[in-house]
């Protein structure tokens, strides 16, 4: 027998949660479909328990600062064991959190993986579902590179499964996901090695992120190894491993490999032919402003889809859908313009805006005004460790408007939130110049640039 409902999710994460709950507070009938653990990516293997262990390194960055501030510490080291437990006790917590807020406002959960019948219909845990409007939110998936031996390291996943601290580690990759957890696991004690393809890092980014980026890793201890394209991972006879780079260069020995090469669609079992989806090049669900795949009345919204895989966005582009779907509100869709994004590194990297080269390749380079500044925190000015926060502002046209800001410091991931509603709202450098500093901050700076 076919149930009948307003609206089926396929995926319960960030995004299939958002746009689920509120098609539901206009009282459509929804039913989602997760065989998972809720909460997807961002609160099982994600930004939640990746901020958790960013926290503890930063601590632990806290503690070696402190003999600086006259605080005498005698720290007995950092037990993995014991933060991966509590980690994981919260994230049990939230996952009952998201089950409690589906029933609370009668959306219906079905524990099962689903697979499309025909374009409007879904086959879930033996279930057949229809709906007129089907979300797909099935969220992405690490990639692991196609050479011998991949299999033995793990992916962003697998860290979060790690039991102990290893103590030699090499992170193969030059995204923010490679610099986050390079960073974490030099600020917590292991021996950490960053294998770079090329010579740089975060390429999307601006490019005093990149620089900045690897810098922040040196100071931490971090070796850089670069142009070492991978071509094979082995173990070897006392069972550590050994990356090959196409070279014929040797890296190692690693008690652990972790790939951060990229992530792809979490589509298979799907059977997106049945009901006419279209895939992009990349082998994301291509999709319209309006979050439209090629079959109407299908959608996908969040990393499926593949454009800013940010759990804000997918949140986002979730509620925006309902909106115009159940709301009313026919035109509401989500701008992918001035998204903000922070990388926690350590110091944390924050961006909003077009990088400068990519407002150069818009505006005209003639149309472009930027203002750097770099300086020492207070924090560290009694610090044996002396980092820098760095800073950009790229201005475009006669009024310096402000299409792009980049900063590297402490701070930088709280400050951004409130400098992207300025950029958004179409600030100009002479608003900043008009504003007064709160002093002594780092984030003053952003408003006395000259």
């Amino acid at each position: 027998m076919t149930e009948k409902f307003d609206l089926v999710v396929i995926g319960g994460g960030s995004g299939g949660l958002a746009a689920a709950q509120r098609a539901a507070e206009y009282g459509a009938r929804v039913v989602l479909v997760e065989s998972g653990r809720l909460g997807g990516t961002c609160v099982n293997v994600g930004c939640i328990p990746k901020k958790i262990s960013w926290n503890a390194a930063d601590l632990g960055g806290a503690l070696r600062d402190a003999p600086d501030y006259a605080f005498r510490l005698q720290v007995a080291g950092h037990d993995w064991a014991l933060l991966k437990q509590r980690r994981d006790a919260y994230i049990l917590e939230l996952n009952a959190v998201y089950a409690a807020n589906l029933a609370r406002r009668k959306v219906e959960l079905v524990r099962a993986r689903a697979s499309f019948l025909d374009a409007r219909g879904v086959s879930a845990g033996g279930r057949r579902l229809q709906a007129p409007h089907i979300i797909i939110a099935t969220g992405g998936r690490a990639r692991r590179p196609l050479i011998p031996g991949a299999e033995l390291g793990i992916t962003s996943d697998g860290f979060f499964e790690l039991s102990e601290r290893p103590r030699r580690v090499a992170v193969v990759g030059s995204s923010y996901i490679a610099i986050e957890l390079a960073g974490i696991f030099a600020g917590l004690g292991a021996d950490t090695t960053l294998v770079l393809r090329g010579d740089t890092a975060l390429k999307s980014f601006d490019d005093m992120l990149g620089e900045a980026t690897l810098d922040m890793l040196r100071e931490e201890g971090v070796d850089i190894v670069m142009h070492a394209s991978p071509a094979a991972l082995a173990r070897g006879a006392g069972g550590a491993l050994e990356l090959a780079a196409r070279d014929g260069r040797r890296l190692g020995p690693f008690d652990c490999v972790l790939w951060a090469v990229g992530r792809m669609a979490a589509v298979e079992d799907l059977e997106l032919a049945r009901a006419g989806v279209a895939l992009d090049i990349q082998g994301f669900i291509a999709t319209d402003l309006y979050q439209a795949s090629s079959a109407p009345g299908i959608y996908a919204i969040g990393d499926v889809a593949g454009r800013a895989q940010l759990t804000p966005v997918a949140i986002a582009a979730g509620r925006r859908l309902s909106d115009r779907l159940f709301g009313g509100q026919s035109d509401r869709h989500l701008d992918y313009e001035n998204i903000p994004t922070v990388i926690f590194g350590r110091p944390p990297l924050g961006t909003v805006g077009l990088t400068e080269k990519a407002a150069r390749e818009r505006y005209g380079a003639a149309n472009i005004t930027v203002f750097r500044s770099s300086f020492v925190p207070l924090y560290h000015a009694l610090t044996t460790a002396k980092r820098r926060c760095e800073m950009k502002l790229v201005t475009a046209g006669p009024e310096q408007r402000i299409v792009g800001l980049h900063v590297v410091g402490a701070g930088a991931d709280e400050m951004l939130q409130g400098f992207a509603v300025a950029v958004r709202m179409g600030a100009t450098k002479k608003d900043f110049d008009d504003t007064v500093a709160i002093h002594p901050t780092s984030a003053e700076e952003l408003v006395t640039m000259r």
